[in-house]
């Protein structure tokens, strides 16, 4: 059964798409049936170029990034998700819409939050740089992430391990 992740962000431009494709990309790789999916609050409409760049310059395939609402994810014919991650501030501090999980229980909720790299000084060069640091970070996490037992994890053991992720 595949488990699916949503990852949250203000406006789904920049952090949570990192998050999605370092998390699409890792699973992949080691043959995982894991799928992330990313939305936001308030999404932009647009995916930050710096974000995209970011990916493709790793190999990262971004073809299928669009940035959208979280109320997607909470309509009828959404995936079943497991976990849901903020990844900024803001959206941790906003109350998210009812996701269901696939047993029809609430999904295990955390938060790994990131400085947001579009803030980052030095013009273009120091936010491709912010950009990188943040999606190299973002990935590592993924990959632990990954190395969970996730089928066998009970709800408990699941948000213990996944706050232990953030503290590392």
């Amino acid at each position: 059964m595949t488990v699916h992740v949503l990852i949250l962000c203000t406006h789904n431009s920049a952090r949570s798409v990192l998050s999605e494709c370092m998390l699409n990309h890792w699973a992949a790789k080691l043959g995982l049936d894991v799928r992330a999916h990313s939305a936001g609050s308030a999404p932009s409409g647009r995916i930050n170029p710096f974000a995209l760049e970011a990916l493709q310059a790793a190999g990262i395939d971004t073809s299928y990034t669009r940035s959208k609402s979280w109320d997607e994810f909470s309509a009828a014919g959404a995936p079943p998700l497991s976990i849901v991650i903020t990844v900024c501030d803001s959206a941790a501090a906003e109350q998210c819409p009812v996701f269901f999980g696939g047993t029809g229980r609430q999904p295990v909720k955390v938060h790994w939050g990131y400085p947001d790299p579009s803030n980052a000084e030095g013009g273009d060069a120091g936010k491709r740089r912010a950009f990188e640091l943040t999606r190299q970070a973002i990935g590592y996490r993924m990959l632990q992430l990954l190395q969970l037992p996730l089928a066998s994890m009970s709800r408990a053991e699941l948000q213990d391990a996944l706050v232990a992720i953030n503290a590392t």
